[in-house]
C-alpha cells in the first residue's frame, strides 16, 4: 500500500520591516507633535517654523499676543511687503493674513493632536490702513468644550481688524471685519479614515 507523503511547506522566517515601518511611523507622529507644540511656544518658535511651512506669514510678520488666557490678538507689521503702491497695506495682505491669524488662534487651544483647516472665509473692507493692522479675535463657540468633546467640530471667528493705535487716547479706525470658519479634526479619526499614514 503506497502511502502519499504532503512536503512540507516552511513558513518563511519573521522579519522586522513592519515593526520597523511601526516605530518609524511614532517617530514621525512625535516629531510632529514636537514641532506643533514648539511653534506655539513663543513668537521666535513660530517665525522659524514659518520660514519653512508657511513662508508668506514670515515675510509678512504676523505675530500672536496673548492679553489673556483667552484673548488673543495678532499684528501685522506695516512693513513694505505688506504694502502696496499708494503706501497703504494691501488688501491681500489684509485678507490673506486673516486666515493666518485665525488659524494660529485654534491651532493654540487645539495643540499638536488636531489638524486646523479654513473651511469658509468672508472679509469686509471698510477703509484704507495706513499702519500696523490688529486682528482681534472673538470665537462665536467655546472652543475649549469643543476640544474636551474630542470629535470633529466646526468653530466660527468674528475678527475685528483696527489700525494700530499711535498715540494713546487717540480712536481706534477698523479698516475690517472678517467672519471665518475653521473645520478642526483629531488625528486620530483621519489615521482612522486611512487620510494620514
Amino acid at each position: 500500500m503506497a502511502t502519499t507523503t504532503t512536503p512540507m511547506t516552511e513558513t518563511p522566517p519573521a522579519t522586522d520591516k513592519p515593526l520597523r515601518k511601526k516605530s518609524k511611523r511614532k517617530l514621525i507622529e512625535r516629531l510632529d507633535a514636537f514641532i506643533s507644540k514648539l511653534s506655539t511656544r513663543s513668537n521666535f518658535w513660530h517665525r522659524v517654523c514659518s520660514m519653512i511651512w508657511l513662508p508668506y506669514a514670515a515675510r509678512s510678520g504676523i505675530y500672536m499676543k496673548r492679553l489673556d488666557p483667552r484673548t488673543f490678538t495678532a499684528v501685522l507689521p506695516f512693513k513694505r511687503f505688506n504694502r502696496n503702491w499708494y503706501n497703504a497695506m494691501a488688501g491681500a495682505a489684509l485678507l490673506g493674513n486673516t486666515e493666518i491669524a485665525g488659524g494660529m488662534y485654534v491651532f493654540g487651544f487645539c495643540g499638536a493632536d488636531y489638524t486646523v483647516v479654513c473651511k469658509e472665509l468672508q472679509y469686509k473692507f471698510l477703509r484704507p490702513c495706513f499702519g500696523p493692522a490688529v486682528y482681534r479675535i472673538d470665537p462665536k463657540d467655546d472652543i475649549e468644550a469643543l476640544v474636551k468633546a474630542g470629535g470633529e467640530f466646526n468653530i466660527e471667528l468674528i475678527m475685528n481688524v483696527t489700525q494700530k493705535v499711535r498715540k494713546p487716547g487717540d480712536p481706534e479706525k477698523r479698516v475690517g471685519r472678517a467672519k471665518i470658519t475653521f473645520h478642526v479634526t483629531p488625528k486620530a479619526h483621519q489615521r482612522e479614515r486611512g487620510r494620514l499614514k
